[in-house]
């Protein structure tokens, strides 16, 4: 009803701010008497809805928890045809709370709860088998041994991979860990002109 509740949060209005279990729980609890709306989200799962919904075969690897959060999104991607490749972690499955004020301003809390476990040893080749491309969300490159282990099983079972290079400081962080795997592994590169200059200097 009016931006309080962002004050009382510490949240400056129209930010995301990565928040802890404990911040994530006292949120929730402050919202309480206000029906939240849950819908799936994030880049790389937004991406992979979009493709089944323009009649493409996908798939989603990732980690949930075992609670309710994880179950809707399980669910919601078997709704959408994806066919999901989820392992469950004992940490709270991730969530983003979006708060929207009257004037349509969106600010966002992010707890990335069990989505952020996900490792190299969370991957196998069986995830890449029957499809042509992988798809990578740049907001992972930040784990170098994922996102290494993964470009390599995919080359072997003969897919395509692709990025999105999803912010310019994640591009100045990890320039050249980019570099690397773009240059051995990487045949489409998704980025904006921010993201392109950070890149390419």
């Amino acid at each position: 009803e009016n931006d309080d509740v962002l004050a009382k949060l510490n949240l400056p209005k129209g930010s995301m701010q990565l928040v802890d279990e404990g911040k994530s729980k006292e949120i929730t609890g402050l919202l309480s008497k206000i029906q939240p709306k849950m819908a799936t989200g994030g880049s790389a799962s937004n991406t992979i809805n979009g493709i089944t919904r323009l009649g493409a075969t996908a798939g989603f690897v990732g980690k949930i928890g075992k609670d309710a959060v994880g179950e809707f999104f399980n669910n919601d991607m078997i709704r959408n045809g994806v066919k999901p490749h989820l392992l469950y972690s004992e940490t709270p499955s991730g969530q983003c709370t979006v708060l929207v004020s009257n004037d349509g301003e969106r600010t966002l809390s992010t707890f990335l709860g069990a989505a952020c476990e996900l490792d190299a040893a969370d991957l196998s080749p069986e995830m890449f088998k029957g499809f042509d491309i992988f798809h990578i969300e740049g907001y992972l490159v930040q784990n170098h041994e994922l996102i290494r282990t993964a470009v390599k099983m995919a080359k072997e079972e003969g897919l395509q991979v692709s990025v999105d290079l999803a912010s310019y400081n994640v591009v100045e962080d990890n320039l050249d860990f980019l570099n690397e795997i773009i240059r051995e592994y990487v045949d489409i590169v998704f980025a904006n002109e921010e993201e392109a200059r950070s890149f390419t200097n």
